[in-house]
């Protein structure tokens, strides 16, 4: 079934709305958005619906926060009892309720295009239309301003997202939880937040994006087969703030300093008001940061990351991975293995890091690879609890070191080829300390 709209007629939401339940009871197709301006509330796409903008469409998602709360007024495909809960978001604790995140009934799962439950579903667009957040804000959503998502997933298989433009979303651009193949392709994200943030996800691909995020480009943990590839980034948080397993990341490249500003240091009345993000902090903080807090159950053992032909310039640090117990974001399951292949990352502020579990301890293969540090730096990497740290080929400038410096729980150090540092372990006597992200 292929339904059209345009933006002559009154209420735009449940002109889209309407075109996509049909649809959807009909058996599936697609439903066209002609050229124009669209202003809407909330709404859900369905199983084998495509959603399919033209170029000139431009979707403007209103500011009122109430209004997005269309799950709960869903009669076509009513939410089950047990995915319904009024619990808040609260700070990551494994002692308390989580079910902000759990149960896509909450308040801080909506979204201006939401999808629950939901099969063989996309959005697909040609070059230039555009998703516009608005940068809503809640006063009780997370950390007391962050708005709606622009793109929520729960429940899903088989969805694809393709070609369109989305920027200054209230919360991430693009969320999914309990979700398996996941397909990202050819999207600019401007602004917002992070960019495609996923949990307890299956066989993820993102290829070809452009993400100038307030927030995190690619990010989530429990993540089982993620790619990422042929993407440009500019953040003013991490490029990759992940955990998963078997995830493979290539061909990339990160310049800093970002073009938008992280939304948590505007002032309140900015947020309140949805300025443009422009006036916050404007620092890239990292190219790839561990992250496995307790809001999920981690399946399996994190690790067989890689990282390969990638660039990152002008950020603070390269590396994060810091399981010591002071980072409440990498508390869960501990990284065991991450790779770094033919990857070069200058104008970097601060040293490696790679604290592990000493109970499990990481293995970490640099290889071929190149780093030039903004100030002089006394080691390459600092570390603890690891089991084996190989450098081949590797070379950095503007260490005056060794290459690890380590807080214990020593493994085994492989050098060959090295350039720039001693292929040797310093131990260190301060206690352990690294800037939490």
């Amino acid at each position: 079934m292929n339904i059209f709209i345009n933006n002559k007629c009154t209420d735009h939401t449940s002109a889209i709305q309407n075109a996509i339940d049909d649809c959807f009871r009909s058996g599936g197709g697609r439903v066209t958005v002609e050229d124009g301006e669209y202003h809407i509330k909330g709404i859900r796409l369905r199983s084998n619906v495509t959603l399919f903008l033209k170029g000139g469409v431009r979707l403007i998602a209103t500011r009122d926060i109430e209004a997005y709360n269309i799950l709960a007024e869903d009669t076509l495909e009513p939410l089950p009892e047990c995915e319904k809960t009024d619990v808040l978001w609260a700070k990551a604790n494994p002692a308390r309720n989580n079910d902000f995140i759990r149960k896509c009934g909450s308040r801080w799962t909506n979204a201006i295009i939401r999808l629950v439950y939901a099969e063989n579903a996309s959005i697909i667009a040609e070059e230039g239309a555009v998703i516009d957040g608005c940068n809503s804000y809640d006063e009780i959503g997370e950390e007391h301003y962050r708005g709606v998502h622009g793109i929520s997933m729960y429940h899903c298989k088989n969805l694809e997202f393709r070609g369109y433009t989305i920027k200054d979303t209230g919360n991430w651009a693009h969320c999914g939880y309990f979700c398996e193949n996941l397909t990202f392709s050819g999207i600019t994200i401007l602004a917002g937040h992070d960019g495609v943030h996923t949990g307890s996800c299956d066989n993820i691909l993102v290829e070809n994006c452009k993400m100038y995020t307030g927030d995190d480009c690619v990010a989530g943990f429990d993540i089982r087969g993620l790619t990422v590839r042929n993407c440009l980034f500019n953040t003013a948080c991490s490029s990759f703030r992940l955990g998963g397993t078997d995830v493979l990341i290539e061909n990339c490249t990160l310049v800093g300093p970002p073009r938008f500003c992280f939304r948590g240091s505007l002032t309140k009345e900015e947020k309140r008001d949805g300025a443009p993000s422009q006036s916050g902090r404007k620092t890239t903080l990292s190219a790839f940061t561990y992250y496995s807090d307790f809001t999920l159950t981690v399946r399996n053992a994190p690790g067989n990351i890689l990282m390969r032909n990638c660039s990152f310039e002008n950020l603070e640090r390269f590396l994060h991975f810091n399981y010591s117990g002071n980072e409440v974001w990498q508390s869960n399951r501990a990284l065991e293995s991450i790779s770094f292949e033919n990857v070069s990352a200058t104008n970097v502020g601060m040293s490696l890091c790679a604290y592990g579990d000493a109970e499990n301890p990481v293995t970490i293969s640099i290889k071929d690879c190149s780093f030039t540090f903004a100030t002089e730096q006394t080691e390459l990497i600092r570390t603890a609890n690891f089991k084996e740290i190989t450098l081949e080929n590797v070379s950095a400038g503007n260490v005056s070191g060794k290459a690890l410096r380590s807080w214990g729980g020593n493994g085994k150090l492989k050098a060959v080829g090295i350039c720039g540092f001693e292929d040797s372990i310093t131990e260190a006597t301060e206690p352990f300390h690294t800037k939490a992200i």
